[in-house]
């Protein structure tokens, strides 16, 4: 019965799609002609495999921001569209083949379900009820895919997500790679009058080093098997992945250290050691032998061994752990940068401070800013530049306390998925909490859930659920 009902919506799309061909070569000049019938065999062909949707998000996160559709809550991004387009296709499917919608919820929903919960509460406070919904909006995708992903993956279309992620992050990588080298990009990421500082489709340094560190520890956990077990090459000619996955990772590496962003330097790093750390007893070592080696380097830099360009940017890291008054400092250029990410850290905890149970509502740190700011920064930059203070102003400590209880729990699904996975699962799922490590460091200092990166998140933990399910990934 399903068989034949399927036959007959399958039919029906393609003779829509020969329709809207045969009109579009009819009624529109070529180069537009062109353009719409590409787009209809697009959504025939993701109609009839809808996981196509899920692979297009992928690259959406990076590349939608290219084709923004304004509406009265701010402009939606293809990344919104798809995961509407994804939650639809798939709603759809379960009451043609079950005559019902039935969702099991991985392990994260309910821990999600509060923080949505109470984001959902502070938005009584909020003073751009828009900035809310959008904000909201986006962490409801991320839990909807977590989700979908985790209902709908299996072994194949886990490893096919996968191949997907890393063609997307090489292609993100080839860019940033571009503008450094070439000099592509605004005046004020100049290097040294030689170089711009790699940015990619994310208009900014930082969120997207960011969006790499996420696809870096996945690439690097399947490559860290080879260390683990000696075995990349056999396990990985059944995917015809091996060089992908190096270059992939060579090239994104190189791109992160172009982006010139601490915070994501310091997030790899530290992701690298944990993915390494938690495979084996072997890779204890191993990492023992790699905390040496950072020493020994750090040791270099004091000798001028290391490019002093890079011992620089590094120096004064240890300045951003320090607490002190934005207000005495005198600004010059070299501690701009720290005094500026200050200054906002300074009006978060205010903001938290005048509202400590629900904050000034989810999304709202822009809009609560002036009343905070400090002299001499009038310009809110749309967060708080440390997420965590973030959260506390926007949603309070109810809030704050929910998102670390969600992140808790988040590394508890990570790590268990560490130590059940078999074979090359186990070297995916420590990438993937890699990516949660950096993912964090990196929050300390700005605020990633931005461009669509939401969603990307959404899929690891969605992968992780799936492999937690599994148990094996050959």
């Amino acid at each position: 019965m399903f068989g034949r009902v399927q036959q007959y919506t399958n039919g029906i799309w393609l003779a829509l799609a020969f329709l809207v061909i045969a009109g579009a070569l009819i009624l529109l000049p070529l180069t537009s002609a062109i353009i719409v019938i590409g787009g209809a065999l697009a959504l025939v062909a993701i109609l009839r495999w809808h996981e196509l949707a899920l692979y297009a998000l992928i690259f959406a996160v990076p590349y939608g921001s290219w084709f923004p559709l304004p509406t009265g809550f701010g402009n939606l991004t293809a990344v919104d569209l798809f995961v509407v387009f994804i939650l639809t296709l798939w709603s759809a499917r379960m009451i043609v083949q079950d005559r019902a919608i039935t969702i099991r919820f991985p392990p994260l929903t309910l821990p999600f379900a509060l923080f949505l919960g109470i984001a959902l509460v502070s938005m009584i406070g909020a003073r751009a009820l828009e900035a809310s919904v959008k904000e909201f909006a986006k962490w409801f995708e991320m839990f909807a895919i977590y989700v979908y992903v985790a209902n709908n993956l299996d072994e194949t279309k886990t490893k096919r997500v996968l191949v997907v992620m890393l063609l997307a992050g090489l292609s993100e990588a080839a860019i940033g790679i571009y503008q450094f080298w070439f000099r592509v990009g605004p005046e004020g990421f100049l290097l040294f009058d030689r170089f711009i500082r790699a940015y990619g489709t994310f208009e900014q340094p930082n969120p997207y080093a960011g969006y790499l560190a996420l696809m870096i520890l996945v690439a690097f956990g399947i490559v860290s098997r080879f260390t683990v077990q000696g075995s990349l090459r056999s396990q990985l000619e059944t995917w015809n992945l091996e060089l992908l996955t190096l270059a992939s990772l060579a090239a994104m590496l190189a791109a992160v250290l172009m982006s010139w962003s601490r915070g994501a330097w310091l997030g790899v790093g530290a992701g690298m050691i944990v993915t390494i750390i938690v495979q084996s007893r072997r890779a204890l070592i191993v990492s023992i032998l790699a905390a040496f080696g950072l020493t020994l380097a750090l040791l270099l830099s004091s000798i001028n061994i290391i490019p002093t360009a890079i011992a620089d940017r590094f120096a004064g890291v240890a300045d951003y752990f320090g607490v002190f008054d934005v207000r005495g400092v005198k600004v010059d250029d070299t501690n701009y940068a720290i005094v500026e990410r200050m200054a906002h850290w300074q009006a978060a905890a205010m903001m938290w401070a005048d509202k400590p149970m629900l904050g000034v509502g989810i999304g709202n740190y822009a809009a609560a800013y002036p009343q905070y700011a400090l002299p001499r920064w009038d310009d809110p930059l749309g967060h708080a530049h440390n997420y965590y203070l973030n959260v506390a102003a926007e949603t309070g400590t109810i809030g704050l306390l929910a998102y670390l209880m969600l992140w808790v729990i988040v590394f508890w699904q990570s790590w268990r998925a560490v130590r059940t996975a078999r074979g090359l699962g186990r070297g995916i799922a420590a990438g993937l909490l890699g990516t949660l490590v950096a993912l964090s460091i990196h929050n300390g200092f700005d605020n990633l859930f931005v461009h669509g990166i939401a969603a990307q998140v959404g899929i690891h933990l969605g992968i992780i659920a799936t492999i937690n399910s599994l148990g094996r990934l050959d």
